[in-house]
């Protein structure tokens, strides 16, 4: 088979989750699959993180409008490679093709609220959301296998599309190997010093998407030090300061913005020293698909605070302290319970590395593997 993956974001320096999925996929289907021949199709970028090997060529093609650049330019590369399959990996695809499609719908959060229209989004992502609104409905239509990362997930867009189960299947997400405690001193000690992090703090990847539930993390916290002689602080990912100070005004608390700390963008490699630091990892989001964070903070030795909803659950397993997102008072009382029960920190981290060795990217290019052979001819 000729195949034909496409990787668009795979290039850019700030990757994020969908970006690394797709690049796990490819460097598991590059150790594993020396007989197709395979199409790697990014936008070029400056972060070349992926190199030709043997059977895979990587084709970097020039930079266009994100819809340009999947509806005229992949189709058209992907023609001219003569790939027999395009799988596209990040919710969209060209509808105008006659070249068979496999696709990752990650989730449909973008179609089932208007909201997302509207409240909470930077103008890039509200494009995003509209864009997808107009095209995924008619790619789910024209794939003929779809993707998605838990079997939550999978019955919401069975429900939604009404697609048969045929043409739908669950692959898990998994965890990067380097994922793990990190022993070296020197190398906490360089993570500490180049964030400014504090002895013990909370970590959190905040985001301007309402889904990751930033202000009941806050409103969380608020109530933490409020009703605790411990004031502990908060490390929150990549996040806006302006986004940050309109959220506290919304608390009211003037004196919350003295325990946060932004650290601005952090690269994927020196993700796990700063688990590895905190204290507690915070992931109780409104709505996931699958929660890879959650398990890389487990596979780090950090016990884990999420969701009671959606995939949650399902990718938590019994490693996690789950709380109701809707009510940030639950967030603060898990807290408590993991500061002052030594007992339970215990069981969940031992949990937890039980629980992120069940997913693996190797196992997840395996199977999808399998599929691009069930797919074609």
């Amino acid at each position: 088979m000729k195949i034909g993956i496409e990787g668009q974001r795979l290039f850019r320096r700030k990757k994020h989750g969908m970006d690394m999925v797709a690049l796990e996929l490819i460097r598991n289907l590059q150790k594993l699959d020396h007989e197709n021949e395979y199409f790697i199709f990014v936008k070029q970028d400056e972060d070349r993180c992926l190199a030709s090997t043997g059977n895979f060529q990587v084709v970097a093609l020039p930079s266009a409008p994100y819809p340009v650049w999947e509806q005229v330019t992949l189709p058209n590369a992907a023609k001219k490679a003569g790939c027999s399959l395009l799988h596209c990996t990040s919710n969209t695809a060209p509808v105008q093709t006659a070249i068979p499609l496999v696709v990752t719908l990650h989730d449909i959060i973008y179609m089932e609220s208007l909201s997302l229209l509207k409240k909470g989004f930077t103008p890039y992502q509200k494009f995003g959301n509209m864009y997808r609104r107009l095209v995924v409905p008619q790619v789910v239509r024209k794939a003929s296998r779809i993707i998605t990362v838990s079997e939550y997930e999978k019955k919401r867009i069975a429900s939604f599309f009404k697609i048969d189960d045929d043409k739908l299947c669950a692959i898990y997400n998994g965890v990067s190997e380097h994922f793990k405690p990190v022993t070296d001193l020197q190398e906490q000690d360089r993570i500490k010093k180049k964030y400014n992090l504090p002895d013990r703090f909370f970590f959190f990847f905040g985001n301007t998407d309402p889904k990751k539930n930033t202000a009941g993390v806050l409103k969380a916290l608020s109530l933490f030090l409020q009703s605790s002689d411990e004031k502990i602080p908060l490390v929150m990912l990549d996040f806006d300061r302006a986004a940050l100070d309109k959220l506290i005004g919304d608390i009211g608390d003037p004196n919350l913005k003295d325990y946060i700390k932004l650290t601005g963008y952090v690269p994927n490699t020196e993700l796990p020293a700063i688990y590895g630091l905190c204290t507690i990892f915070l992931y109780p989001s409104l709505r996931e698909s699958f929660g890879i964070p959650m398990l890389e903070a487990m596979a780090c030795g950090v016990p884990v605070i999420t969701s009671n909803t959606s995939s949650m659950p399902e990718v938590g397993g019994n490693a996690a302290l789950f709380i109701d997102p809707f009510k940030p008072e639950e967030i603060t009382t898990a807290i408590k319970r993991l500061l002052s029960d030594q007992d339970l920190r215990d069981r969940l981290i031992k949990a937890g590395f039980d629980n992120a060795a069940r997913f693996s990217w190797k196992a997840m290019a395996e199977n999808v593997l399998k599929l691009y052979h069930e797919t074609t001819p």
